[in-house]
């Protein structure tokens, strides 16, 4: 199902970030992030970045403009969806991040052994998720280190990590 909007904001009272997905058919999905979770799965969004979507990455001289569908200044819609996994948060403990054809990756979240959320992905959605995790960790005051240049892991498999 086609992505409309994303938003990464800060629950300071979970001390977690949600991740609202919102699709094109009125559904919203949302994933809470800890701070271990955010820092373990780091490096693998940027190692996909770098590596497999890397050539697929467009470069803009300028910021993009509101009403584009990267523009950050954009309100989340928040027109009555429905909320096919609840309206509770999946807590993810387990994320599977892997290369699918060219230039689009499959990041599946998952809550233990109960309910997950797959994700396709192209580079600039994920150069957009990166972007949007670093701000909320930084606004929620978690000092971690979300660089880009980290160093990457060695990945001879897709990315899968058990956190909690």
């Amino acid at each position: 199902m086609p992505i409309r909007q994303l938003q990464v904001a800060n629950d300071s009272v979970e001390d977690r970030l949600v991740l609202r997905v919102g699709t094109e058919n009125n559904e919203e999905f949302r994933i809470f992030f800890t701070r271990c979770f955010l820092r373990e799965i780091w490096p693998h969004l940027t190692a996909m970045l770098s590596g497999h979507l890397a050539s697929k990455l467009v470069q803009h001289s300028s910021p993009p403009s509101l009403g584009e569908p990267s523009s950050f200044e954009l309100p989340f819609i928040d027109d009555n969806p429905s909320y096919p996994l609840g309206a509770s948060p999946l807590l993810a403990t387990e994320a599977v991040l892997e290369a699918g054809a060219e230039g689009i990756a499959r990041l599946t979240l998952r809550e233990g052994r109960e309910r997950s959320y797959s994700l396709e992905i192209n580079a600039q959605l994920l150069q957009a998720l990166c972007s949007m995790l670093r701000a909320a960790a930084d606004q929620a005051q978690w000092d971690l280190t979300l660089d880009y240049d980290s160093p990457t892991p060695v990945i001879n498999a897709p990315f899968s990590a058990f956190l909690h």
